[in-house]
């Protein structure tokens, strides 16, 4: 395999450069995608294996006793153009070279190996760098923890979406709503007591089904897990105890403890990159059957995506984009296309236009027929069409 991401690791040598690969090689056998795919780099070889025109990533590993090392390697790189990260064990400051001092960091610790491990898949490409939840919850039971863990999930940097903080007025509610859900990555179910007795708590778990979105299911003490098709649905439920919630209470008004919010991070972000490989891998299988029963000959490439060289010359580059497709998603498809090798393709972004409210897909349609001419979106519902071309 040819390596078109280096990832170069820099700064001490400590135990946890290698706690960190581990995870990163758990996270790529998530996305399907082989270990290989990623080259690692020490500091030592960098002037022999480092390639200035593939994509790059480094990490830094600071030092508490402020012994830095590689110190021209970082000069050289951010000259270069390549992102570095700064991790640091107990103070930024001290930690961390000057050179880096304007550089966002991030502290080491168990609770966000996961998290430094997706920034690297970010900065990549390999996963979206958009990190979008949809709270499902119902109000009468557990608004007090959809807030509590709201704000917890966006100071981690996510994209919450709560119905009570998310929906401008004026807004038509349910329409919107469902189109914050076919954009979001996980949906944390706080599944109490009466949350399938509520209407529209109901619809949005067959939702959640119909778009594969995978789910993240508190289920409240004394309460059992609901069984879930497995086949529609990707879930992983947690019995919550007692003890989970302050002074054990778990009423319309009770909060998680902290380290029981900490413990749903983790595994929201963990489960992010399984659901976003799943659904990308749905896109993909339905797209390639309609292509076969069509006769266009189409290849899945490593990378997820798929490539048609045409029998007229054409090349052809197809990208699954799960969610709705943004200005970001084009600009993804520019690198996927100067990885490919490729200088005259035409790129369509394929998508699942399943619930996104009409206004935003007239919105794209709209692009596709005013701007560039060779990265433009293409809807499930538009499959066969497009795909029945001579």
């Amino acid at each position: 395999m040819n390596y078109k991401y280096q990832l170069i690791m820099l700064g001490s040598d400590v135990k946890e450069k290698q706690e960190l690969l581990s995870q990163i090689d758990i996270e790529l056998k998530n996305l399907n995608l082989p270990k290989e795919f990623i080259k690692v780099i020490p500091a030592s070889s960098l002037e022999t294996e480092y390639k200035g025109n593939q994509p790059a990533f480094a990490l830094y590993f600071g030092d508490v006793n402020g012994d830095f090392k590689d110190l021209d390697a970082i000069q050289n790189l951010l000259k270069d153009g390549t992102m570095v990260l700064p991790i640091f064990f107990n103070d930024f400051r001290t930690d961390i070279p000057i050179i880096l001092s304007n550089q966002n960091g991030i502290q080491y610790s168990n609770n966000e190996v996961n998290r430094i491990a997706n920034i690297v898949l970010e900065a990549f490409e390999l996963l979206r760098s958009t990190r979008k939840v949809f709270i499902s919850y119902r109000r009468t039971e557990s608004t007090s923890i959809a807030i509590q863990l709201y704000e917890a999930l966006e100071s981690n940097n996510f994209d919450v979406f709560l119905d009570t903080h998310s929906i401008q007025k004026g807004e038509p509610f349910q329409e919107e709503l469902w189109h914050r859900m076919t954009d979001c990555d996980v949906i944390v179910l706080l599944n109490t007591p009466g949350f399938l007795e509520s209407h529209w708590c109901k619809e949005e778990f067959a939702e959640a089904g119909a778009k594969q979105i995978g789910i993240v299911q508190l289920v409240w003490p004394n309460h059992q897990i609901k069984d879930i098709d497995s086949s529609s649905h990707i879930s992983y439920p947690i019995q919550l105890k007692t003890d989970n919630f302050i002074d054990g209470v778990y009423d319309n008004k009770g909060r998680f403890i902290q380290t029981f919010v900490e413990n749903v991070l983790q595994e929201v972000e963990s489960v992010r990159a399984r659901n976003l490989a799943a659904r990308q891998d749905n896109l993909i299988t339905e797209f390639r059957n309609i292509a076969e029963k069509n006769n266009r000959m189409v290849t899945v490439q490593p990378e997820k995506i798929l490539t048609e060289n045409r029998p007229n010359g054409e090349h052809i580059i197809y990208i699954p984009t799960i969610g709705i497709p943004q200005s970001t998603s084009c600009q993804s498809a520019e690198i996927k296309k100067e990885l490919m090798g490729y200088d005259e393709v035409s790129i369509r972004l394929i998508y699942d236009d399943l619930r996104i409210r009409d206004r935003w897909l007239k919105h794209l349609d709209w692009l596709n027929d005013n701007f560039k001419k060779d990265i433009k979106t293409l809807k499930k519902q538009d499959f066969e069409s497009w795909l029945q071309k001579a």
